[in-house]
């Protein structure tokens, strides 16, 4: 059942945070500038009328706000959250507390119960608060990695993970088994690390194919003494086990990770980082506010150019306008138009080209260059470097949300600024004012 409101209209004997707090301050101004009420209706069908009560909704939009905007995790969200009056004004409490708002898991199931469209309404909200910043007819495309947060993959760590899910899982349905390895395999994890050194090199080979020979060993023996009923359980995970132990070096859609199957490898040329495992994500700006208007994530490593139907798809619902004109990188060689949408990349220009259209098309693509440290800024300041979240719905929720927290942290930084320059000409009109003063003193006593 949907939670009230916390929103109270009874004074108290105390002094409110409204009261207390400094109205300049950019989250305090943010807190007023959010339609709460809207994403309260949006949201209102998906809870029960029965039941007991959840906790509001504007609590639980604000702390994934907070989460993202100041790059915390659930649980460090909801204990700092205690701590801050600013961010309990935000969520809409107008008395301090003094408890946890909610259980860490919360956030878990809020993000499960309004879905990738949920989400998309709270980024949708982030761009209308651009007004019409938001709204330009260029726009700047590029793809970038959203790692998973996964060791980096090895045949050796995938076989011994099969052998501890095989023994765990036997132990767990009281099944005999001939051998548990536990031992064994461990020592031979041990032994395998010296693969890069001359003496150890045959070592190590021998122990990784006596680890990959045990895990199928051990994976062939569940499936024999499984009961029907507990095998349609296990079934899942039996199968990757299999799929894991059959795969070959040069296979495609290999599997990487065992709670993380979806997860696929991608090389972007970086000198310091050959290979990152996770998914792809392409973030569009606009040409010259810089506001994200769209952020989506792909299932699959898919060229950049078959990408662009789905993101301009996206970036025209979101805004209610399609991009006149795309500027992309070389990496989208081979389309030059989606819908009505032109796509724009870096190559000669043509002989007959004017200086003024060479110039034009050296500041497009100057300008495309710049959302390259945006993405820089994703990734550090709000949570796009490493993903967290579990499965593809949680790759999806993770780009959508750092989106939405630059965009949002996007607006504070204005404000403050708005507010610095408001200062600065206050002071200096003050600063003028006494100088002509006191050359009004002066020139009035030398008569």
């Amino acid at each position: 059942m949907k939670g009230n409101s916390p929103h109270c209209t009874q004074t108290t004997l105390f002094q409110s945070l409204e009261e207390l707090l400094n109205p300049d301050d950019p989250l305090y101004k943010l807190s007023n500038k959010l339609p709460w009420e809207e994403l309260e209706k949006e949201f209102s069908p998906l809870y029960s009328k029965i039941g007991r009560p959840s906790k509001p909704v504007r609590l639980m939009v604000s702390l994934l706000l907070l989460k993202q905007i100041y790059n915390l995790g659930d649980e460090t969200v909801v204990s700092a959250w205690v701590h801050n009056p600013y961010w309990q004004y935000f969520s809409g409490f107008t008395t301090f507390q003094w408890n946890f708002p909610i259980e860490p898991t919360d956030l878990v199931h809020f993000r499960k119960r309004i879905g990738k469209e949920g989400l998309e309404k709270i980024f949708k909200v982030s761009i209308d608060l651009h007004g019409k910043s938001s709204l330009e007819k260029e726009v700047v495309i590029d793809t970038t990695v959203q790692e998973k947060n996964i060791t980096y993959p090895t045949d050796v760590k995938l076989h011994k993970k099969i052998i501890d899910k095989c023994v765990k899982i036997a132990q767990s349905e009281n099944i005999t088994q001939r051998q548990s390895y536990k031992r064994i395999s461990k020592q031979l994890v041990i032994d395998q690390r010296g693969n890069r050194s001359k003496n150890g090199k045959a070592k190590a080979k021998k122990s990784a194919k006596k680890l990959k020979t045990i895990a199928g060993r051990l994976t062939r023996e569940l499936r024999r003494k499984l009961s029907e009923e507990l095998f349609s359980k296990y079934e899942e995970d039996i199968k990757l086990f299999e799929q894991v132990l059959a795969q070959k070096k040069g296979d495609k859609n290999k599997i990487y990770s065992l709670h993380e199957p979806k997860v696929y490898c991608m090389s972007k040329g970086k000198a310091h980082k050959r290979f990152e495992f996770g998914s792809k994500v392409s973030i569009t700006l606009t040409k010259n506010s810089g506001v994200a208007v769209g952020a989506y994530n792909f299932e699959e490593n898919i060229y950049d150019g078959y990408t662009l139907p789905e993101v301009l798809e996206q970036t025209k619902r979101l805004t209610g306008k399609e991009p006149k004109v795309a500027i992309v990188d070389r990496g989208y060689r081979g389309k030059s138009k989606v819908g009505e949408t032109e796509i724009i990349n870096p190559k000669r220009p043509k002989k007959n080209a004017t200086p003024y259209e060479k110039s034009k098309a050296r500041k497009r693509f100057r300008r495309r260059a710049g959302i390259e440290p945006i993405i820089g800024h994703l990734k550090q300041d709000f949570r796009l470097s490493r993903n967290y979240l579990k499965g593809t719905n949680g790759d999806m929720a993770n780009v959508l949300l750092s989106a939405t927290a630059y965009n949002l942290k996007k607006w504070m930084n204005r404000e403050a600024k708005k507010l610095t320059l408001f200062i600065y000409y206050k002071i200096s009109s003050i600063f003028q004012l006494k100088q002509k003063l006191n050359f009004t003193k002066n020139y009035i006593s030398t008569f």
